[in-house]
C-alpha cells in the first residue's frame, strides 16, 4: 500500500514541496488550502500532467477547504499561514499564525492520528510548540523544518566563497530557525578537509552573518514574499528520509527535554530521521563559546514561546478565547473541488 503524504498550505513553499515529494515516486499526495476556491485542484492537476515526464506514479488530488482527505496520512507537512513581508520579523507573525496552525492541527490529528507532522510555518520553532500540544502527539512526530534549509545556505555561501561544487561541502547549523541561529564552522568541512583551514576567521564571519540573514535577504529581494525553493527541498529531503527510513542525520527543530542543557523547548539539533519520526536526537560535543550561543538561541525561543503563552485565541475548544483571526474553514464531507489524477 502507498503511503500518503499531505500538504496543508498550497502557497508556493507548499505546492512545491509537493510537487518535489511527488518526483520520488514513494507516496500519494494530497494538496490543501488556497486563497481561492481551484487553486489546489489546478496545481495538483498541473503536477499530475508532469507526471508522464517526471516518470512517477503518485496520485496527487488537491482541494480547497475539505480535509477529510488527510485522514490515513503518514505525513502531514503544515505551511499554512501569513507569509513575511518586509520588515517583519518572524516574531510578528506570531498571533496570526499560531491561530491557523492551531485550527490545522486540531483536524489533522483527528483524522490522521499516526502522522508525522513536519512544521514549516513561521515562527518555525514557536509553530511546533503549537503543534505538540494541540495534537498531543509524542515529541519525536512533531518536527520543524529548519536545520536543513539552514545548513543548506551555510554550505551554499561556502561553495560561492571557495569556488567549489556545493557537493563538497558539508554544513552544519544548530538552534532556532531565526537570527540567533548557531552556523558550526568547527564541524564543517569541504572535501573532507575543516573550513576554518580554507579561509579567514573575517570570511567565515562575514558568511556566518549572511546565513543567519539568508531569508530576510530573500524577502528583501522578492519584496512580495519569501523563499520557497529551497525550503521545498529541505521539505522533500526530510520528508524522505521518513519514508525510506534511512535514519539519516539531519539537523531539525525538536522538542528537547535535557539534551544540550536545553529543556521544554524546540531547538534545532542533529538527528537522526527514520519511519517513527526522530528516531534519536545525535548529541555533539560544543566549545564553551558555542554552547553559549545555542543557549542564547534557545533563549530566544522561550521568549517567542512564553509570548505565545500569552496570546488568548479563539477557540470551540480547551485552547482559549479571544478575538476573532482568518483562519481555514473546514467543510462538511460533500461533493469536494479536487483533481484527482493517476490511479
Amino acid at each position: 500500500m502507498r503511503k500518503k503524504v499531505t500538504f496543508i498550505g498550497a502557497g508556493h513553499v507548499g505546492a512545491t514541496a509537493a510537487m518535489r515529494v511527488a518526483e520520488l515516486d514513494l507516496a500519494d499526495i494530497i494538496l490543501i488550502g488556497g486563497i481561492h476556491e481551484g487553486m489546489s485542484a489546478g496545481k495538483a492537476l498541473d503536477m499530475a500532467e508532469a507526471s508522464p515526464m517526471e516518470k512517477h506514479h503518485s496520485r496527487i488530488a488537491g482541494y480547497t477547504n475539505d480535509y477529510w482527505d488527510v485522514e490515513g496520512s503518514d505525513i502531514i507537512v503544515i505551511s499554512s499561514g501569513v507569509a513575511r513581508r518586509p520588515g517583519m520579523s518572524r516574531n510578528d507573525l506570531l498571533s496570526t499564525n499560531k491561530e491557523i496552525v492551531r485550527v490545522i492541527v486540531e483536524k489533522a490529528a483527528e483524522l490522521a492520528p499516526e502522522a508525522i507532522v513536519i512544521m514549516v510555518t513561521n515562527p518555525l520553532d514557536a509553530m511546533c510548540h503549537v503543534a505538540l500540544e494541540v495534537s498531543g502527539f509524542p515529541k519525536h512526530r512533531v518536527i520543524g523544518m529548519a536545520g536543513v534549509l539552514d545548513s543548506a545556505r551555510f554550505a551554499t555561501f561556502i561553495a560561492m566563497e571557495l569556488k567549489v561544487s556545493v557537493e563538497n561541502i558539508c554544513a552544519f547549523v544548530l538552534g532556532g530557525h531565526g537570527d540567533t541561529m548557531v552556523p558550526l564552522p568547527r564541524y564543517t568541512c569541504v572535501a573532507g578537509v575543516p573550513v576554518t583551514e580554507l579561509m579567514s576567521t573575517q570570511q567565515l564571519e562575514a558568511i556566518v552573518d549572511r546565513t543567519r540573514n539568508g531569508g530576510s535577504e530573500i524577502v528583501g529581494l522578492l519584496k512580495t514574499g519569501s523563499a520557497y525553493y529551497a525550503p521545498a527541498c529541505a521539505v522533500k529531503e526530510m520528508v524522505e528520509a521518513i519514508l525510506k527510513d534511512k535514519r539519516k542525520i539531519m539537523p531539525c527543530s525538536v522538542y528537547l527535554e535535557g539534551e544540550y542543557g536545553i529543556n521544554g523547548l524546540f531547538v534545532g539539533v542533529p538527528v537522526k530521521l527514520g519511519c517513527r519520526g526522530v528516531e534519536e536526537i545525535v548529541q555533539v560535543g560544543l566549545t564553551e563559546q558555542e554552547q553559549e550561543d545555542l543557549e542564547k538561541s534557545a533563549d530566544s525561543v522561550r521568549k517567542m514561546v512564553n509570548v505565545l503563552n500569552g496570546i488568548n485565541l479563539r477557540s470551540t475548544g480547551k485552547h482559549g478565547t479571544g478575538k476573532k483571526k482568518e483562519v481555514p474553514v473546514f467543510k462538511e464531507k460533500t461533493k469536494k473541488t479536487s483533481a484527482v489524477l493517476r490511479g
